[in-house]
């Protein structure tokens, strides 16, 4: 009877110890695919959000030079025309974060600011130049730099970092949606994250 009841006994602590240990195993299993698949998702995600602009400039140019005091006086002028196609761009594979699986937490540590990329297509018209003022390299680099600090001026006047901004908070709330889903915490900034997410994402 001893022998049986010592039997019983060992293969319930057998049984026992294998659950325990496979239990263990199948937590950390789960855990360890939930990691990949929340570090997959952001190396997925968009890594460029882009909104994309169109702007249109007109410049007029003049430069005159005193050659002789108020006597001689040369001048130069040109209408420029400027259609530029302006896009604003957050590049999410910059984003810095850190998994931690112990407490189940994805930390977001930082989002990289927005890039603004400006390509003007210049058309001149009505250039004209006097004989000892004539146009050279140094004038359209002039014209390209003040165009261009005018066009980065209309856009942010505009709603187009706005825009890209919205976006770049639809992208980052669908890491809200998959820590919570897995039963994890999102962290930005050493804060937790909620259903707030873009109210507390920009409150800074």
């Amino acid at each position: 009877m001893k022998r049986i009841l010592i039997g019983v006994i060992g293969t319930l602590v057998v049984i026992l110890i294998f659950r325990f240990y496979w239990s263990n195993n199948n937590e950390k299993s789960i855990l360890e695919e939930n990691s990949m698949l929340i570090e997959q998702q952001i190396n997925n995600v968009s890594k460029l959000i882009v909104t994309e602009g169109h702007f249109a400039e007109v410049y007029n140019y003049r430069d005159s030079q005193a050659l002789f005091g108020p006597f001689l006086i040369a001048s130069k002028k040109a209408l420029v025309v400027v259609n530029a196609e302006v896009t604003v761009a957050y590049d999410l594979s910059k984003i810095v974060f850190e998994i931690d699986r112990e407490h189940k937490t994805l930390r977001i540590m930082s989002i990289p600011d927005p890039e603004i990329k400006v390509n003007p297509d210049f058309e001149y018209y009505d250039v004209t130049a006097d004989y000892l003022n004539q146009f050279n390299a140094q004038d359209y680099n002039k014209i390209k730099k003040n165009v261009k600090a005018s066009l980065l001026q209309k856009v942010e006047a505009s709603s187009l970092k706005g825009n890209a901004q919205n976006r770049l908070i639809s992208e980052l709330q669908k890491f809200y949606i998959l820590t919570n889903s897995l039963g994890w915490t999102l962290e930005y900034q050493g804060q937790s994250i909620s259903g707030d997410f873009a109210e507390r994402l920009f409150m800074d």
